[in-house]
C-alpha cells in the first residue's frame, strides 16, 4: 500500500497539473475569443455541405478564384492586392477548411483534393464560371488539385510560390511536434494562451525574409486567429500530410492541358523553386514559368505587379481578355 505521504504528495502534484491545465485552457480560450473579436470575417459566410465556408467577393469581370497557404487567411490577400485585383476581375478569395473563418473537414480535410472539392461546391453558390485560380504556397497544392478535378471549365491556374511536388526530407522539429498527439494535446494549447505577440511576429518576418513584411501587415493578417488551438492542429495536420498526396498528384499533372502559370521566388528557403516550380513546369504541358529574382515566399507582397502580370497573362491564354 502507498504510504500517506506519498499518497498525499501525489494528489498535490495531480492538484498542480490539473490547475495548470485549467489555467492554460482558459487564458487560451480568452485569446481566441478576443482575436475572433478582433478579425472578423471580411466576407460572406456560405453553408456547403453542412459546414460554413468563408469568401471574400469583390469587383467585376472574369472570375479569379485565390487561395491561400498555410496558417494563412483571406486577409493575406485582401491586405493590399485584392484591391487592385477588382479593377479587372471578381475576384474570390477563400478560407481554406479549418482556416480563418471556414470550418474543418475532418481527416479527409488533409487532402487538396478534398478542400479543391469543397470550394469548387462553394464556388458554385457564388455562380463562379470558368475561374483563373490562384493557390500560393499550401494553396498552390489545393489549385492544383482544383486543376485536376473533374470540373471541366476552369479557365487557367496561377501557381505562386506553390508547394506541389514531392520534397526530400521531413519539415523540421515544429511540425514534428504539433503534427503529433502529445503536442497537439499539450505544446499547441500552451502556445495559444502563452506565446508572446512578438512571437507572432517573428514568424511573420521569418515567412517574409529576407525582405520585411509590409508595413502594418502583421496588424491587419489576424496572427491571432492563427494562434488558435484548433487552427494550429488542422494547419500542422494539413503540413505533415500533404507530401503524400502532392507525390500522387504529381503523377497526374501531365495530363493537364489547360494554361498555368508559374512564379516563384529564386530566395524562397521555405519552398525552394527548384523543388517545386521547375519540375512542375517541365511535368505540365502548357506551363509558363516565371522565376523571380532576389523574391523570396511572398511574391504576392514584394512583388505584387509580377503577380497581377502574370494573372492577366493566363487570362489572355485562357481567352478570358
Amino acid at each position: 500500500m502507498r504510504s500517506p505521504r506519498l499518497a498525499l504528495s501525489l494528489l498535490l502534484a495531480a492538484t498542480a497539473i490539473g490547475g495548470c491545465a485549467l489555467l492554460t485552457d482558459r487564458r487560451a480560450t480568452a485569446r481566441e475569443v478576443a482575436a475572433e473579436a478582433d478579425y472578423p470575417p471580411t466576407g460572406q459566410i456560405l453553408m456547403v455541405e453542412g459546414r460554413r465556408v468563408h469568401a471574400h467577393v469583390q469587383g467585376q469581370g472574369p472570375d479569379l478564384v485565390l487561395i491561400h497557404g498555410a496558417s494563412g487567411n483571406t486577409r493575406d490577400f485582401t491586405f493590399a492586392l485584392v484591391d487592385r485585383l477588382a479593377q479587372d476581375y471578381r475576384v474570390i478569395a477563400f478560407d481554406r477548411p479549418g482556416l480563418g473563418w471556414s470550418d474543418d473537414m475532418g481527416p479527409e480535410g488533409i487532402s487538396p483534393m478534398m478542400q479543391a472539392r469543397l470550394l469548387q461546391a462553394a464556388a458554385d453558390q457564388l455562380d463562379v464560371r470558368r475561374p483563373i485560380v490562384l493557390g500560393h504556397s499550401y494553396g498552390g497544392a489545393v489549385a492544383m488539385a482544383w486543376g485536376l478535378t473533374d470540373t471541366p471549365d476552369t479557365a487557367a491556374l496561377v501557381i505562386v510560390s506553390g508547394a506541389t511536388m514531392p520534397w526530400p526530407g521531413g519539415l523540421g522539429p515544429f511540425y514534428a511536434i504539433t503534427g503529433s498527439r502529445i503536442g497537439a494535446a499539450t505544446v499547441i494549447p500552451a502556445i495559444t494562451a502563452f506565446a508572446p505577440p512578438d512571437r507572432a511576429e517573428a514568424v511573420i518576418d521569418g515567412i517574409f525574409a529576407p525582405a520585411p513584411p509590409p508595413p502594418g501587415y502583421a496588424d491587419y493578417v489576424g496572427a491571432g486567429l492563427t494562434m488558435r488551438r484548433d487552427t494550429l492542429r488542422i494547419n500542422a495536420a494539413q503540413v505533415t500530410g500533404l507530401k503524400p498526396h502532392v507525390t500522387r498528384m504529381a503523377e497526374a499533372y501531365p495530363r493537364l492541358v489547360l494554361p498555368v502559370e508559374i512564379l516563384h521566388g529564386t530566395a524562397d528557403t521555405i519552398v525552394p523553386a527548384r523543388i517545386h516550380a521547375v519540375p512542375l513546369s517541365e511535368r505540365l504541358p502548357d506551363a509558363a514559368l516565371t522565376l523571380i529574382p532576389d523574391a523570396a515566399h511572398m511574391p504576392h507582397h514584394s512583388h505584387p505587379d509580377a503577380v497581377i502580370a502574370a494573372i492577366h497573362r493566363a487570362a489572355a491564354r485562357a481567352g478570358l481578355r
